[in-house]
């Protein structure tokens, strides 16, 4: 049976995986190639893995030793010259799901937290969240007794630092209570 979908060759997946590439903000690991590029119903997992594979070496793409790929001053000049060869729907679709991910990948990127042991077998979690700028919007270090705790509060921050941040706002401006 043959594809459905509007990528029909091996050589549009390339075209493909280099318009992805080249508009993500940072390297990706190949899960994140791999669901970005794929959306298309002409596209199977095996063209797929084999296509990425050709690229990374004919040095389109590099793949960091932690495995994570990247686009070259190569691909980005190839893939610049094929990429309106590429179906519109399939450039919209694949516009809108690396939008998506970029986004999730500077959210990351601005909220921050680290977990130090101390001399006293305490721990200092500090947590930070940043504007687009990297410049700190808050930034925060706690001692708490045991590994678990820190784990837990470096784990909830990262999910809402905003609750945090407003939190401390509105403590800092409410009124003191003067007769406690």
């Amino acid at each position: 049976m043959g594809r459905v979908g509007f990528i029909q060759d091996k050589l549009e997946i390339k075209f493909l995986i280099l318009y992805v590439a080249s508009r993500l903000i940072e390297p990706v690991p190949f899960e994140a190639m791999q669901e970005l590029t794929m959306c298309d119903d002409g596209i199977d997992f095996f063209d797929f893995s084999e296509c990425l594979s050709n690229l990374v070496e004919s040095q389109h793409l590099s793949l960091s030793d932690d495995g994570l790929y990247a686009i070259t001053e190569k691909g980005l000049h190839n893939g610049a010259i094929c990429e309106s060869s590429l179906p519109y729907s399939v450039r919209l679709r694949a516009d809108k799901n690396i939008t998506i991910y970029n986004q999730k990948l500077k959210r990351r990127a601005q909220i921050q937290s680290d977990i130090a042991p101390r001399r006293n077998g305490t721990y200092t979690v500090t947590l930070a969240f940043n504007d687009d700028d990297d410049q700190p919007i808050l930034k925060m270090e706690l001692m708490v007794p045991k590994e678990v705790m820190a784990k837990d509060l470096a784990e909830r921050f990262q999910k809402n630092p905003e609750q945090l941040y407003t939190g401390v706002l509105n403590t800092l401006f409410s009124e003191p209570d003067e007769g406690k």
